[in-house]
């Protein structure tokens, strides 16, 4: 593995960071029913953070000397996560999250296991909060469906 591999990984999770963002926006803007207050708030906290994760993803490519994406086509043929037009339940726009943010949470754990594997320790370190904070996210996500 080299930077160049690192770099191609977070360029990976860029790509998710920004499918994820406009999903969240779409759910929080949709979202109706049981539980509206707290999904639409849950929804807005989560597109809020991935925004910010996607900065830092960005930042950290070009440290290691790589290039971050740089169209919404790149990142769509990137992402692992899937778009959604469809405006489902509730309980289905929670469960859609949750198995986005457990396939995120495995991304992130091959990102730190790569980045290790070239001692890159700042991308580990910044990395291992966010898969922290997943499985908090995943969790709580859970907790809510009651699952």
């Amino acid at each position: 593995m080299s930077k160049n591999a690192v770099s191609t990984h977070l360029n990976g999770l860029l790509a998710d960071t920004i499918v994820l963002n406009q999903k969240l926006h779409h759910f929080h803007w949709r979202v109706q029913g049981r539980g509206f207050f707290q999904l639409h708030a849950k929804f807005e906290e989560l597109y809020g953070h991935f925004g910010e994760l996607g900065d830092a993803l960005a930042e950290r490519i070009l440290m290691i000397g790589g290039e971050p994406l740089a169209t919404l086509n790149q990142a769509r043929e990137l992402s692992n996560v899937e778009e959604s037009a469809a405006v489902p339940e509730a309980p289905a726009m929670v469960r859609l999250v949750r198995d986005d943010l457990r396939r995120f949470r495995d991304a992130v754990l091959a990102g730190i296991t790569a980045a290790e594997a070239e001692s890159d320790r700042g991308t580990a370190n910044l990395l291992d909060p966010v898969l922290d904070s997943l499985d908090k996210e995943i969790w709580m996500l859970g907790a809510f469906l009651a699952e």
